[in-house]
Order: structure tokens, then C-alpha cells, then sequence
């Protein structure tokens, strides 16, 4: 295991900037998840710690040690990738001791390692397999078991379950999970998906346009966004979010008064950025009006879509609901909940 510091790291690609000077500490044993949307250098900062990519300016360092200059090989980490990238030749057995045939280990060795590995993945019935013959699961945990075999200081996963139905998704999300609990290897994990990043991370740094927006906690993020863009990106469905403008301790938006957290801060007549979570409209006998558009029954809950001044809104109820389209129902925001943001800058107030 190693700890994993990323200090002012820099990434152009000819004239375009990528990452803007990242500054990151990943403690020994971490699960980190790096998340943001498509080009916003959470990959490319991957690559750069596995040696893939080179640095423009600043340093990388695995347990104290500057590795910038280090080839990939001799980092002491093992990547698993999207695209499972197995040797379709071989047999499961050998794709995952082929990091050890490479290092020249005995085949005693070799063998223990893969045998370990098989067993902690559920892999012994499959060994002499070839990928051909292996659904997309079975296929990325042999990937994740040839990167176990080389017992490293880091495992880096380069969104790892993007070719995966949804089912076999949320099996793998546990099946990764379960294995850093077990291994407790420093682990860098890449996804796009909020979803990934709640349910794994120990810590999640939330990333747009070469920067780091927020890091923290999972539940810090949801509970506590500190700008608009975390706001809107984590969380599902997504945060409501809506301009307003602060007057008496309330945000009047959308011909109503919202109520705000006495927490919140901010000047009367200052511009504004409302936002609530789906599941924090409640519904009362009167409140904010709004109009039904759409209900989607999922079983344990329910979302609504509803209309305010043009304005469609989401929101969550617990169970079923025999609301329907066109009705007229109340929301009853709740206050301690609520979150502002200014205008302006996008910041939290």
C-alpha cells in the first residue's frame, strides 16, 4: 500500500490546457474516486500517474518517492481499463499470471498468485477459459484479478464498468467495493458516473475543466455542494435549482416565497440561486402551487415533474401516489435543506 500525491500537476496538449495545476493527497488505503464529466482531465490525470501520459509542470509521489521520471513499469501499480484489454489467445489462467511470467517469477509463484486471485473473484471454475468464451463481468473481474496478481502499492481504474448493463453495474460497484475493504490497496477510481462515485469512494474530488471543483466525503457533497456546478452534478435525480433574489430571510422566486436555512447568508435584494433536492419538496395542503406534468411510479417511489412559471421542477415521494397529470398540488419546501448559491460567482452563501 502507498500513499499518492498529486502537487501543481499541469497537462497541455500542444496549445490546449487540460489540468490546471491539481493539487491532491491520497492517504494509504484510500478509496479515491476522481469524477466530473467527459474531458474534464479526470483520465488524463489517471494516465500521468500510471506513466501513460507525460507532465507538463509539477510532480507525482507514491509513498514519498517522485515518480515523474519513472517508467510505468517500475511504479509498483497495476490499471484496470474499460476495455477489459485481455490477450484473446490465452487462457484465463495465463492472462492473469502474465505480469508475473514477465517479471520472471518461478512458476510456483506464479501459480499461488493466480490461485489466490481466482478465489477471491470467484474465478477457479474459469481458468482455462478463453475471454471468448466469457461474459462482460467475468471478463473485467479477470481483468481486475491480473491487476491483483501483481500485488501493487496502487490499483487506478479507468471506469471500469462503462460496458456493463445497469444490473451487472451495481453487482460489480459491490464486487470492487468489497474487494478494497478486503485488500485495502490505495485505489484511484475514475467515472463519470455520481452514482459510482457515491456508493464507492471513501472520498470523491469532483473535477471540471482541469480543476478539482469540491473534495470530500460523499454525503459532505451531497449534504454541503460548494458551488452550483457539484450541486447539479451530484446527486440523482439532480438538485432543483432556480433564480430567486433574498428579501426577509426568504428567496422570492417563481411568484412564491421559498424558505432558507437560518444558516445561510447573504444581503436582501442580492441575486440568487435556489436549489433544493427532489426528495426535500414535500407536499402539503398549501405552500408553493404547481401544476402535475408527469408521474414516474418506480415502485418504492415516485417522481413527479411538475410546472411553476414555466419552470419544471422534480419531485421525489416516498412510496405511491395517485397524483396525475394536469393536477394542482402544493410543495412545501423544508428549510434545513435548502441551499444558495450567489448569482454571480456560482459560490455557496
Amino acid at each position: 500500500m502507498a500513499s499518492v500525491c498529486f502537487r501543481e500537476l499541469k497537462k497541455n496538449f500542444g496549445a490546449t490546457r487540460v489540468l490546471h495545476g491539481i493539487s491532491l493527497d491520497i492517504a494509504d488505503g484510500e478509496f479515491m474516486v476522481l469524477v466530473g464529466p467527459s474531458g474534464c482531465g479526470k483520465s488524463t490525470l489517471l494516465r500521468m500517474l500510471a506513466g501513460l501520459e507525460d507532465i507538463t509542470a509539477g510532480s507525482i509521489a507514491i509513498d514519498d518517492r517522485v515518480v515523474n521520471d519513472l517508467e510505468s513499469k517500475d511504479r509498483d501499480i497495476a490499471m484496470v481499463f474499460q476495455s477489459y484489454a485481455l490477450y484473446p489467445h490465452m487462457t484465463v489462467r495465463d492472462n492473469m499470471g502474465f505480469s508475473l511470467k514477465l517479471r520472471k517469477e518461478s512458476g510456483q509463484r506464479i501459480d499461488e498468485g493466480v490461485a489466490k486471485a481466482a478465489k477471491i473473484l470467484n474465478l477457479e471454475s474459469l481458468l482455462e477459459r478463453y475471454p471468448r468464451e466469457l461474459s462482460g463481468g467475468q471478463r473485467q473481474r479477470v481483468a481486475m484479478g491480473r491487476a491483483i496478481v501483481r500485488d501493487p502499492k496502487v490499483f487506478l481504474f479507468d471506469e471500469p464498468l462503462s460496458n456493463l448493463d445497469a444490473k451487472l453495474r451495481v453487482a460489480m460497484r459491490a464486487e470492487i467495493k468489497a474487494l478494497h475493504q478486503r485488500l485495502k490497496t490505495t485505489t484511484v477510481y475514475v467515472t463519470h458516473d455520481q452514482v459510482e462515485a457515491m456508493t464507492m469512494a471513501d472520498r470523491i474530488a469532483v473535477m471540471n475543466e482541469g480543476r478539482i471543483e469540491q473534495l470530500g466525503a460523499p454525503l459532505d457533497l451531497y449534504d454541503r455542494p460548494a458551488n452550483l456546478f457539484v450541486a447539479q452534478f451530484i446527486g440523482s435525480p439532480a438538485m432543483n435549482i432556480f433564480d430567486g433574489v433574498l428579501s426577509n430571510g426568504t428567496v422570492e422566486a417563481l411568484g412564491s416565497r421559498w424558505p432558507v436555512s437560518p444558516a445561510a447568508r447573504g444581503a436582501d435584494g442580492q441575486a440568487v440561486k435556489y436549489g433544493i433536492r427532489p426528495e426535500h419538496l414535500q407536499l402539503g395542503r398549501d405552500g408553493v402551487p404547481a401544476e402535475v406534468v408527469v408521474v414516474e411510479p418506480m415502485g418504492h417511489e415516485t417522481e413527479l415533474l411538475v410546472k411553476i412559471n414555466d419552470i419544471d421542477l422534480i419531485v421525489v415521494m416516498h412510496g405511491r401516489s395517485a397524483h396525475v397529470p394536469g393536477e394542482r398540488i402544493f410543495l412545501a419546501p423544508q428549510a434545513a435543506n435548502a441551499h444558495l448559491f450567489d448569482a454571480a460567482s456560482g459560490r455557496r452563501i
